[in-house]
């Protein structure tokens, strides 16, 4: 038994990097990476990517503060400090094994504030719930407000959409049929561990309050403001990296709200951070607006990873400032009897 789960540890830490791994072998097989060196050195302002830092920061601390919010209700009162260093903690364990941060930001909770796990695990699924929805919203306005740029692209360029799909080679198709296959994959495993779940009836129980907690919550304009406020510091935090490059930064918000939905529901295939998927919806995106296609791929290659770098430091940093908070020596009463 042991060796069994050992094995699917590996498993799921390892399939994700050669998933995202053959992803980004196949996008960059004939890159130039030399290039690579002039553009970091000549190519790129520096000054907006460091601008897009604190709105990166700031979506996980809201998100962090928003969590908080949706515990009160249940009779969990975390610090806030340390609620927003379990969302920079998690980010980063995500990069290692995909959506493993929401296990670890219920377990930090739990370590220094005596949180509920179930009840905080529920709440993560309430919050992720709301934010799939958002996130559905905005695609529906983009495609309504994008309609008439799409129908002006093809006209204008003569394209049509067999020509546009003729420009996907056979490992292309190949690579959005195993993104599809890893996340039929991934809501098996899902769905077996929710039948895992449903053997321990108070475990249930604790994450059903948790998933039902958004009908207490105290001010759910706040609640609501703070929803939006997240996402729209994700989407600046990006957008703003349109202007680092010369190629981008007269593409628009139009453009970059359409690049940023697009990764964002490309991200859902489990690999490190979206690595892989992220950048081949982005890339693909970015050619449809007229960036050609090895300037696409140097914009993906840098923003993805100078933002992962940015998560790996927010991980660090509360990895440090965990190391020096106290834990709450009792823990509350709905903790207790877990």
């Amino acid at each position: 038994m042991e060796a069994r789960r050992i094995a699917v540890t590996c498993i799921k830490i390892i399939m994700p990097l050669v998933l995202g791994g053959a992803i980004l072998y196949w996008m960059y097989r004939d890159f130039d990476f030399k290039a690579m060196e002039g553009v970091m050195r000549h190519g790129i302002d520096w000054s907006w990517m460091a601008l897009s830092f604190p709105f990166g920061i700031l979506a996980q601390m809201l998100r962090g503060w928003r969590w908080r919010q949706t515990l009160e209700p249940l009779g969990e009162r975390p610090r806030a400090s340390v609620s927003v260093y379990s969302i920079f903690l998690s980010y980063a364990a995500s990069l290692v094994i995909p959506r493993i941060g929401e296990f670890t930001r219920c377990g930090v909770l739990r370590r220094y504030d005596g949180v509920s796990f179930p009840k905080a695990l529920g709440t993560v699924v309430t919050e992720r719930a709301i934010d799939t929805l958002l996130v559905l919203i905005i695609m529906g306005v983009m495609l309504l407000w994008q309609m008439g740029a799409f129908s002006t692209f093809f006209s204008q360029t003569g394209t049509s959409l067999d020509s546009l799909l003729a420009r996907f080679s056979t490992a292309g198709y190949a690579v959005i049929a195993v993104c599809a296959v890893a996340v039929l994959l991934l809501a098996h495993v899902l769905l077996k561990k929710l039948a895992i779940y449903n053997k321990v009836k108070a475990t249930l129980g604790g994450i059903w309050q948790g998933v039902v907690s958004l009908r207490g919550v105290r001010n759910v304009p706040l609640f609501l403001l703070m929803t939006v406020g997240i996402w729209a510091c994700y989407f600046v935090h990006y957008y703003l990296t349109f202007f680092c490059f010369g190629f981008t930064e007269p593409l628009g918000v139009a453009c970059g709200l359409v690049t940023f939905v697009v990764g964002s529901m490309a991200v859902i295939v489990p690999t490190p951070n979206g690595a892989g998927p992220w950048h081949f919806a982005v890339k693909t995106m970015l050619i449809l607006y007229g960036v050609a296609e090895e300037q696409a791929l140097v914009f993906v290659l840098i923003v993805h990873s100078v933002q992962t770098m940015l998560v790996i430091l927010l991980g660090v940093w509360a990895w440090a400032a965990l190391a020096f908070t106290k834990r709450r020596v009792a823990a509350s009463p709905s903790a207790a009897a877990c």
